[in-house]
């Protein structure tokens, strides 16, 4: 995969921009889950569209990411359960070199979405929760590109 950043302080998106796909195991059973990135509003922020499918149920989540009137970078996420959740953008090193990571201060403390790329094809995406050893990493999949994205 070309994780190539393009230019602009959104450019760190451009590596995710078209449609991918995981697909993994979960409390609730196999899940199926599909991810969009586009560029929006004239390209002032990054749209993505997120569709978790179940085995009897499913699970979506609308986000933004932009840079708000401080010119900090954050993100804004709203999911079909009702909730909603925003961040910042945050260093991820730890996880890899090229990584990009969002961090969020959430109910049950200070959580972090990060993508990086994979070496063979598409990227990897975790959620960790922050904890006094370090980060408890909770969710991983694998992302491969949709064809035609």
């Amino acid at each position: 995969m070309n994780w190539k950043k393009g230019r602009g302080k959104l450019g760190i998106f451009d590596p995710l921009i078209g449609s991918w796909l995981a697909e993994s195991s979960s409390d609730m059973g196999p899940v199926v889950v599909h991810r969009s990135f586009s560029k929006l509003l004239g390209g002032k922020y990054i749209e993505l569209r997120v569709e978790w499918k179940f085995v009897k149920s499913s699970y979506e989540e609308l986000a933004l990411f932009g840079i708000d009137r401080d010119k900090s970078f954050r993100f804004w996420s709203f999911t079909s359960d009702g909730k909603h959740s925003e961040g910042v953008l945050t260093d991820a090193k730890d996880v890899h070199g090229d990584s990009l990571a969002f961090e969020a201060q959430m109910p049950g403390g200070v959580a972090r979405q990060v993508y990086w790329p994979d070496p063979d094809e598409g990227f990897n995406w975790v959620v960790e929760s922050k904890t006094k050893k370090g980060w408890n990493r909770f969710v991983e999949h694998h992302y491969k590109q949709i064809a035609g994205s």
